[in-house]
C-alpha cells in the first residue's frame, strides 16, 4: 500500500535494526495471545478489542502526521481501508477475543497459524489466482491435516457436551477466513497510500466500530478494568499493534518476503511457549502433533509461493499486526 507521493522510510538499515524488527515481530505478535488471554477474564470482546485498535491507531496516526505522510485519500481509497480493517481487525481480532475465553491461547494461535493455508486456498477458486506448484501443494495436504489433529481433542470435547468450546473453535475458524477476506481484498485493491497510514486508519475503522457495536449489545456492564486487564490493554497496544505492526512493515521495505514471512510459523511456538509457562496451559499429544503439521506446512506453502511470487504470496505482505 505504498505511494511514492509519501516521504521515503528507505533509510539505511543495520544489522541491529534488523534483528530488533524481527525480534518485534516475533515475539510481540506471538506473545499478543497470551495477553488477549489475560484480558478477556476482564473485558468482554468487542469493548477491549474497540478499545485496544481505537488507541493505537490514534497514537499511529498522529506518528503519520508528525512525519509527514498524506493522511486523507479519495473516497474509495478510504473506503476500502475502512474495510480492511473491519475483516481484519474487527472480524478477526473480536473472533480471536471471544474464543480465548473458552480456549488455551496457545491453542487459539495454533488454529489462526492455518491462515496461510486458507488464503492459498481460496486465491485457487478465486478469478486470476494461480494454482500451487510443487510443494506447496504438499504444504497444503499436510498444513489440513494437522489442523484436524489439532482440533480433534476439542471437537470430541465439544460433540460429547462442552459446547462452549465447541462454538469457540467456529468463531476461531470463521476469525480466519475474515482474515483471509480481508488480506486479499487488501492485496487486490491496490491501495496507494503508505502502509503506515493504512494500518492506522484501519486500526481506527476497527476501533470504533467495535467500540460502538460492543456499546449496542450491551457490554458496558461486562467490563471490569483492573490493573491486570489494563496491563493487558496497554500491551496489545504498545507491543501488538505499535512496534509488532511498525517492525513487520518495517521488514517488508527491506528484507526479502521469504524472511519476514517466518514469522508465520515462529509466533506459534512463542505462543504455545507463553501459555505453558505464564498461563500453566497443557496441551494434549494430539495438540503437539497437529502443531508440527502445521508449521512445517506453513513453512513448505510459504517458501513455494515465494519462489513463484503467487497471488497469495502477494497477499502475505498485506497482512497487519494481530
Amino acid at each position: 500500500m505504498s505511494s511514492s507521493t509519501q516521504p521515503a522510510l528507505n533509510k539505511p538499515s543495520t544489522t541491529a535494526t534488523i534483528v530488533l524488527a524481527f525480534a518485534s515481530v516475533y515475539f510481540f505478535w506471538g506473545s499478543t495471545y497470551t495477553a488477549i488471554r489475560v484480558g478477556t477474564a476482564e473485558m468482554p470482546a468487542f469493548l477491549f478489542a474497540g478499545a485496544r485498535f481505537l488507541i493505537a491507531g490514534a497514537v499511529l496516526l498522529a506518528w503519520c502526521r508528525l512525519r509527514g505522510f498524506r493522511l486523507l485519500w479519495p473516497p474509495r481509497d478510504m473506503f476500502l481501508t475502512a474495510l480492511v480493517g473491519l475483516f481484519l481487525l474487527s472480524g478477526s481480532n473480536v473472533s480471536l477475543v471471544y474464543a480465548e475465553k473458552t480456549v488455551p491461547s496457545g491453542l487459539a494461535s495454533l488454529v489462526l497459524a492455518a491462515i496461510p493455508l486458507i488464503i492459498a486456498l481460496s486465491e485457487m477458486l478465486l478469478p486470476g489466482g494461480e494454482s500451487l506448484h510443487g510443494r506447496g501443494w504438499i504444504g497444503l495436504a499436510l498444513g489440513f491435516a494437522g489442523l484436524a489433529t489439532l482440533m480433534s481433542p476439542s471437537l470430541r470435547s465439544g460433540f460429547g457436551g462442552d459446547t462452549a468450546r465447541l462454538w469457540a473453535i467456529i468463531v476461531l475458524l470463521a476469525g480466519a477466513f475474515f482474515w483471509t477476506a480481508g488480506s486479499l481484498i487488501g492485496r487486490r485493491s491496490r491501495l496507494r497510500m503508505n502502509s503506515f497510514v493504512g494500518a492506522a486508519w484501519q486500526m481506527l475503522f476497527a476501533g470504533a466500530f467495535n467500540l460502538v457495536l460492543g456499546s449496542a449489545l450491551g457490554e458496558w456492564p461486562q467490563f471490569h478494568p483492573s490493573a491486570r486487564g489494563l496491563g493487558a490493554l496497554a500491551y496489545l497496544v504498545v507491543g501488538g499493534s505499535l512496534l509488532g505492526y511498525t517492525g513487520f512493515v518495517y521488514l517488508m521495505e527491506r528484507v526479502p518476503i521469504a524472511k519476514v514471512a517466518s514469522y508465520a510459523y515462529v509466533n506459534p511456538v512463542v505462543a504455545v511457549l507463553l501459555g505453558i509457562i505464564l498461563l500453566h496451559e497443557r496441551p494434549v499429544a494430539a495438540e503437539f502433533t497437529g502443531m508440527a503439521a502445521i508449521l512445517v506446512a506453513v513453512f513448505l506453502l510459504t517458501t513455494s509461493q515465494v519462489k513463484g511470487k503467487t497471488p497469495a504470496a502477494e497477499a502475505l505482505e498485506q497482512l497487519p499486526a494481530d
